[in-house]
């Protein structure tokens, strides 16, 4: 279904999609929510060329789904924060999450990330709800803990990127 017509159904995954179903957006949120706020954090984790993710991060402001801030006037640069909205969307993410680590891995991966709930202090598990005391749990609830090799990983590809330019 293409984003014009998408007004004229009243489906709220296709006009989800609309805003949201692409690979490139996804994994700007997901750096979002990682709280991987500069625009050359978000090019290096997530692959993109420049004028994608700036394609992208339009979009999602024009959505209301992120917000730019100003962080140096000299040169003028941004960061990129999520809205309300854009918080919102973070049980897309767990669900997504949950998914990748329980379909696409193999056991002994281990998970990418370990979070921990900050309400119980307890492993919180994939959510939404925390696996060790059962509350539903949002990101300002959780500390996270990156597996050794995704870490290596994200770091690697952040000294490539800072290498290629």
């Amino acid at each position: 279904m293409e984003k014009e017509s998408v007004l004229d159904t009243l489906c709220p995954v296709a006009r989800s999609e609309a805003v949201v179903g692409d690979r490139w957006t996804v994994l700007i949120l997901r750096e979002l929510f990682m709280r991987s706020y500069r625009f050359e954090e978000i090019q290096a984790q997530t692959g993109g060329t420049p004028q994608m993710i700036a394609s992208r991060l339009k979009s999602l402001e024009a959505e209301g789904i992120v917000e730019r801030r100003r962080y140096s006037e000299r040169p003028p640069r941004h960061e990129y924060h999520l809205t309300e909205k854009g918080e919102a969307f973070y049980p897309v993410i767990l669900a997504l999450r949950a998914w990748g680590e329980t379909w696409m891995k193999s056991p002994d991966e281990g998970r990418a990330v370990q979070y921990t709930h900050l309400t119980c202090g307890k492993p919180a598990g994939l959510g939404p709800v925390c696996e060790s005391c059962g509350k539903p749990i949002s990101r300002k609830d959780l500390s996270a803990a990156l597996n050794p090799a995704y870490q290596r990983e994200r770091d690697e590809r952040w000294e490539a990127f800072k290498h290629s330019r």
